[in-house]
């Protein structure tokens, strides 16, 4: 057989299969009565040849901005409703006065197959099945790359100085689902190390997620995680780690999480053990009962770790229970993002 001929075989069955995952997918949302995001962002970053990744950003940054010296980039929920944690960006900046003025917001958008067909996304953006962005997961198309490397993509470019000669801190936060992507971003993620090497400090900030990644088999709620097969599975544990992760050990990875700086926010009311949106897996269930529980529990877990969490901080916000803009545009919200000062760090109960 023609050698080309073949080649044509086998790209249009890839093709053939990429549509019918995308196909699958879309259905399996629709049949769940999942929603479409609100909005498309508007703008949008080359991760790869191909593959762009929808954002929002506060200034132009194709040219130099020797202005800017901090940037807080807000990652969204499972609701993928990027504008509005963008808004919420806005309003932490607006609130924190002249502290904000040399900062620029941004807000990556991860799609999925009912947001590309809802809002007729050119075929290269990038879009991942409903959860799986939340883990680092491959993008269902236009190629497999992972959400972390999305990230990663963000990150580079903020780590050029020709763009950014002044910049001196970058903040990854995240609320919910979004917090979720920051925790195990700041475990694997790669985009540390280029800021690190351009003299860029990065901050992650995790607020009221629904699960974290353990570095070790116990939980707290041990008789839940004896009958969970997949509880130290990645998200969840050290076991079957995402491709993206390939090369470096538990113990590796644990090491680079202690060593980053990560501020916990934790909402008082975030206590709502049958919350719409709680991941109620026994993974997850084997963590505690609501966010407020599986937080505190994991924050203490870490201390006792041999190597203890010296960079990271622990804020309770009091009185707000899972709402994202009540979270980070509260005192300790607005101490984590720009460290305004007039949060008191708390201690887990």
């Amino acid at each position: 057989m023609n050698f080309d001929s073949s080649r044509r075989r086998v790209l249009a069955g890839l093709l053939l299969c990429g549509s019918l995952v995308l196909a699958l997918s879309h259905q399996h949302s629709a049949a769940a009565g999942a929603k479409p995001a609100p909005e498309l962002a508007p703008q949008a970053i080359e991760v790869a040849p191909g593959a762009r990744l929808p954002l929002y950003i506060s200034r132009d940054w194709s040219k130099p901005l020797p202005d800017v010296e901090r940037v807080v980039i807000m990652l969204h929920g499972h609701a993928r409703n990027a504008g509005e944690y963008f808004s919420i960006g806005l309003a932490a900046q607006a609130a924190v006065g002249a502290i904000g003025q040399s900062t620029l917001i941004l807000a990556p958008q991860f799609i999925d197959p009912l947001d590309a067909n809802t809002f007729g996304v050119p075929a290269d953006v990038l879009r991942f099945t409903p959860t799986g962005w939340e883990g680092g997961g491959a993008a269902l198309g236009p190629a497999p790359i992972s959400s972390f490397t999305a990230l990663d993509a963000v990150l580079a470019r903020l780590a050029e100085r020709t763009r950014f000669p002044n910049l001196k801190t970058v903040v990854l936060a995240g609320h919910s689902g979004g917090a979720q992507v920051v925790q195990r971003y700041a475990i694997v993620g790669h985009g540390a190390a280029r800021l690190a090497q351009a003299g860029i400090a990065l901050r992650f900030v995790v607020a009221n997620p629904s699960s974290y990644t353990y570095f070790s088999a116990e939980r707290p709620v041990p008789s839940i995680a004896a009958n969970c097969p997949r509880d130290d599975d990645w998200k969840y544990g050290m076991q079957q780690l995402p491709p993206y992760a390939a090369g470096r050990s538990p113990a590796e990875l644990e090491r680079g999480y202690v060593a980053a700086r990560v501020v916990y926010l934790l909402g008082a009311r975030d206590n709502d053990p049958m919350h719409p949106v709680l991941d109620r897996s026994c993974m997850g269930r084997a963590q505690g009962p609501d966010r407020w529980s599986r937080g505190h529990a994991y924050i203490a877990a870490m201390r006792l770790r041999d190597q203890g969490t010296p960079n990271h901080v622990l804020y309770e916000v009091p009185g707000v229970g899972h709402d994202g803009r009540a979270m980070l545009t509260s005192t300790c919200g607005l101490a984590a993002l720009f460290d305004r000062l007039g949060c008191v760090q708390a201690d887990p109960p």
